[in-house]
């Protein structure tokens, strides 16, 4: 296979889509800019965006960004792979196995009705307020669109594809690993990118809703307790970057790992 072939083929659009979601960041930054600079809001509640920019600078240079942002992103990593890895095994059982998805289906579709909020004083008793709390509650966030999906991948597999599987007298093991899960990948990434966006939103709120540690949420918290707008405003535009970048690094990803779908011309 030659280089080019191996390699993901270019997306022409890509730029200009960018310059597209470019778009609304730049009108809310103008009249950001002109509602302050215009006095038409109480600047004790909107600063000024040179402030801003000039807190965010002080606060990087300082650590006082890069470190909570650290701590953040491990307890999102945790429970990324926590609720991800039990995603997947919860969701291929009942999409394989028609006895666990009458065993266990009703009961999963019964909790998966409960806002996801409404665990945190259920997991606050069992694990407490601290970090371990933080990543059960973000892992369970993740749980949900991974166990979904996959679930609906393995059972959107083509009968006619396990019929042939089943001709050339496959194993399985052998099935599974040739027939299901290559059919069930373009709806299993699509639950991975719903869990990124879950777990990173679910962190955010454990870090505001269970004790104080440091990370981003904790960050905006004293900001708002000290009425230091600024801290606040930085907070969220860092929390809206993340998860930009997360994602656009899925997308990145699915387009990598996916790009044997796209046929040769």
């Amino acid at each position: 296979m030659s280089r080019e072939t191996s390699l993901s083929p270019p997306d022409p659009g890509a730029g200009l889509r960018i310059a597209r979601g470019l778009v609304l960041p730049a009108l809310l930054l103008l009249c950001w800019y002109a509602v302050t600079h215009l006095n038409l809001a109480n600047p004790r509640l909107l600063v000024r965006p040179e402030r801003a920019f000039a807190t965010a600078i002080e606060q990087y240079r300082s650590g006082a960004i890069v470190k909570p942002l650290l701590h953040s992103l491990g307890r999102n990593l945790a429970g990324l792979l926590l609720g991800t890895g039990a995603g997947l095994l919860v969701g291929g059982l009942l999409g394989i196995s028609r006895i666990a998805e009458r065993l266990i289906g009703p009961t999963f579709h019964a909790a998966k009705q409960v806002a996801i909020f409404a665990w945190i004083p259920l997991i606050s008793v069992w694990f407490g307020v601290g970090e371990p709390a933080k990543v059960v509650f973000i892992a369970l966030s993740a749980f949900y669109p991974v166990v979904l999906n996959t679930h609906e991948g393995v059972r959107s597999v083509s009968k006619d594809l396990v019929e042939v599987a089943a001709v050339y007298r496959f194993s399985r093991l052998d099935v599974l690993r040739k027939v299901i899960v290559p059919a069930a990948i373009p709806s299993v990434f699509a639950g991975f990118r719903l869990a990124l966006i879950y777990a990173w939103l679910a962190t955010l709120g454990a870090e505001y809703l269970l004790a104080a540690s440091p990370g981003i949420g904790n960050l905006m918290i004293e900001g708002r307790e000290a009425l230091a707008m600024d801290k606040v405003l930085v907070g969220i535009v860092i929390a809206g970057l993340v998860g930009a970048a997360f994602a656009a690094l899925s997308h990145r990803l699915e387009r990598h790992l996916l790009r044997w779908r796209v046929p040769n011309h």
